[in-house]
């Protein structure tokens, strides 16, 4: 246990049986818990908002809508450096480090909310560190595909991906029981709102804990960063990580890189964010995020590749990604799956609150969203349960598409994709128009846990076109890469709900998220399903 591996020939039937089988699911195991961790701390933002709300920090809605989308960019941009780290780091250096990382923004989360005059540019920063955990994701499946044989890789990356993704679940329900407690010390502070978890409302006026929120996972994260050191290997082989330096050398270099990624992701929050009162300075110019994005992408590909010696040389080659067709592709329609899985848990909980939590009614012909609705559903008792389905269900896509052809799954979930959001748009519209917003409550929720099914199945079949349409030297890149795009879905969700929902046409988000669905259906269909397709029904 710990050591280099070499020789590793996972597709080989008899070595896998006596050797490569035990040693790969050790890996896993203990792979899986530690990237749970790594989305908890990445997107606990969209609970600890929704009980800042209901606590009364002196904060806008809009500027809390800041933080899931800060964390939401960085996340997705730091998984460009991660997609690479494996072959040059090595996989047990990157998990264990990575996964030690997160104790920053975790501990200063739980500091900064016993404060209830800490300015919102402190959380701003938080929000920015917690960004790590998203990236993690990266770093994990690209480790996780190299010890496998490619007749499981659906199952093995399904597993990761899925239980890993169990990470959002987790959080939605620990974050909410943790703070009735205080297990941690520190000051409670009274609730203002309703609040909740997943098992009942908890009335204005209970002592809360809000603290707990960020220090619940050092539980977690300090037993995770001793056994991935004792129970993790590095593969040296050619096509893995053949030079990687020792393991000081290797956290230096992750921390490079990953500095590369929190530079180009501040740059684009700075163009990208309006100015707000009491928050981080911004350029005021409040540039559109579909130009934003594409600029902090191509920075942080360029910047990591002007790193010198050997770790530019090694980027060099793996960029050899970017010459293939499928690559782009792949990108496309794992944003389509992955994006709106993340982005859609990033937003539900805050949406549910904004949409159901007041009641819309017209004064002096205006419409007004901001009296408390006595009757609406508490947010926290139910945004667990759309990611919970979405990751639940993720290893079984990957097993469907191991069985009927990833393309083939991907296209039967796209169309439920698309009617799924037309429907969630109609229940939105209503609800946001109506002074009894819950009698459209359940409706909606129905539709959203339809969809994230189909993003969870999806999310496993995408896994198995990338690991049947690469050779297993590209195989791990690029699932790093088309996971980093598909994870600005963090960032691009929130923040079009939150423009959405300040325009008062919430249904328009789903509206043209729905009409990427259709586009993805018609690239999968090209690429993979049609007569003559590339690959076909890979």
């Amino acid at each position: 246990m710990g050591q280099d591996l070499r020789n590793w020939t996972p597709d080989d039937e008899a070595f896998w049986a006596s050797t490569g089988k035990s040693i790969a699911n050790r890996n896993l195991w203990i792979s899986i818990p530690s990237l749970l961790c790594g989305f908890a701390v990445w997107l606990y933002w969209g609970i600890i908002t929704v009980q800042m709300i209901n606590l009364g920090f002196g904060f806008a809605k809009s500027d809390l809508f800041t933080l899931g989308a800060i964390a939401g960019l960085t996340g997705a941009t730091l998984r460009i450096p991660s997609t690479f780290f494996i072959r040059i780091a090595g996989g047990r250096n990157t998990i264990v480090f990575t996964t030690a990382l997160l104790m920053i923004p975790a501990i200063g989360a739980g500091l900064a909310l016993q404060n209830p005059d800490t300015p919102l540019w402190y959380f701003q920063i938080l929000a920015f560190l917690s960004g790590i955990g998203g990236g993690n994701f990266s770093s994990s499946m690209s480790n996780i595909s190299f010890f496998y044989p490619k007749k499981i890789q659906g199952y093995a990356l399904g597993m990761n991906a899925g239980l890993g993704n169990f990470g959002v679940t987790t959080m939605q329900i620990l974050i909410p029981l943790a703070m009735t407690m205080g297990i941690f010390g520190g000051e409670s502070r009274t609730l203002v709102n309703t609040s909740g978890t997943l098992i009942g409302k908890i009335p204005a006026g209970t002592e809360t804990y809000i603290q707990n929120a960020g220090l619940i996972w050092l539980v977690f994260l300090i037993p995770l960063a001793i056994i991935g050191w004792m129970g993790m290997n590095n593969i040296r082989d050619e096509h893995v990580s053949p030079n990687i330096p020792n393991p000081l050398g290797a956290f230096a270099t992750i921390s490079g890189m990953l500095l590369i990624g929190f530079i180009t992701a501040a740059f684009g929050l700075w163009l990208l964010l309006p100015g707000t009162e009491g928050g981080l300075p911004t350029s005021g110019m409040g540039v559109s995020k579909w130009i934003v994005l594409p600029i902090v992408i191509t920075l942080t590909v360029l910047g990591l590749k002007m790193i010198p010696g050997a770790v530019g040389q090694n980027l060099s080659r793996q960029y050899k990604i970017f010459g293939n067709k499928h690559t782009w592709a792949m990108t496309v329609i794992y944003t389509m799956t992955f994006g709106s899985f993340i982005g859609y848990s990033a937003a539900l909980a805050l949406t549910i609150k904004v949409v159901f939590g007041f009641s819309h009614v017209e004064v002096d012909g205006v419409m007004t969203h901001d009296m408390v609705n006595p009757n609406g559903p508490s947010a926290l008792m139910f945004a667990w349960m759309g990611p919970f389905i979405g990751a639940l269900i993720r290893p079984l896509g990957g097993m469907w598409a191991d069985k009927a052809g990833g393309a083939k799954v991907t296209q039967i979930i796209s169309v439920v994709m698309v009617a799924s959001a037309l429907g969630v748009a109609y229940f939105i519209q209503q609800a946001y128009s109506s002074a009894t917003p819950e009698q459209y409550f359940y409706p909606f929720l129905g539709l959203f846990l339809i969809l994230f099914a189909a993003t969870g199945i999806g999310n496993g079949s995408t896994f198995r076109t990338i690991a049947m349409v690469f050779n297993k030297e590209q195989a791990g890149p690029a699932l790093g890469w088309t996971a980093a795009v598909a994870a600005y879905g963090a960032f691009i969700i929130p923040k079009v709900f939150g423009e959405q929902l300040k325009a008062g046409t919430p249904e328009y988000a789903l509206y043209g998220f729905a009409i990427f669905y259709a586009v993805c259906i018609a690239i999968n269909w090209w690429f993979y399903l049609r007569p003559g397709a590339y690959v076909k029904n890979p």
